[in-house]
């Protein structure tokens, strides 16, 4: 069986996945992951918003050893470099917000800046009952 990481922050399972994030009414900022209070103008009257599943990478870098504590994925001999990018979501004047997320390319020479990505969900680690625990990740579009 397969289980969320972090179900509360995405529409998966369903069969097109988006992150879900929250937009302010008082000035239109949109966050993610959602929050209670604007982070521009403090107002709370923030309102959930599913974010654009397609954007543009600005930056990236590889993550050459395991994340410390809570990380649960695989370490020591097991674990497996990966990429780790800043995500505009959205196109043009439809982009809303950078979210930062794995990426499923972990080859610098393989990214590009402004190249395109899609969400997707990965396999992440294995819990102690054996379910298999996905995340999200940008993939390169057409790769």
């Amino acid at each position: 069986m397969q289980k969320a990481l972090a179900p509360e922050i995405s529409t998966w399972p369903a069969d097109n996945p988006q992150l879900i994030g929250s937009e302010c009414a008082s000035c239109s900022a949109v966050v993610f992951p959602s929050q209670d209070r604007c982070p521009r103008c403090s107002a709370g009257g923030m309102n959930e918003v599913k974010l654009p599943r397609r954007g543009t990478l600005v930056a990236w870098t590889t993550q050459g050893f395991p994340p410390g504590a809570p990380y649960i994925g695989p370490t020591g001999k097991d674990f497996v470099p990966f990429g780790v990018g800043l995500v505009q979501l959205g196109q043009g004047e439809q982009a809303v917000v950078r979210v930062e997320g794995r990426l499923t390319e972990n080859d610098p020479e393989k990214l590009k800046w402004g190249m395109d990505v899609e969400l997707t969900m990965i396999p992440f680690a294995t819990d102690a009952d054996g379910n298999e625990v996905v995340t999200f990740a940008f993939a390169p579009v057409g790769a």
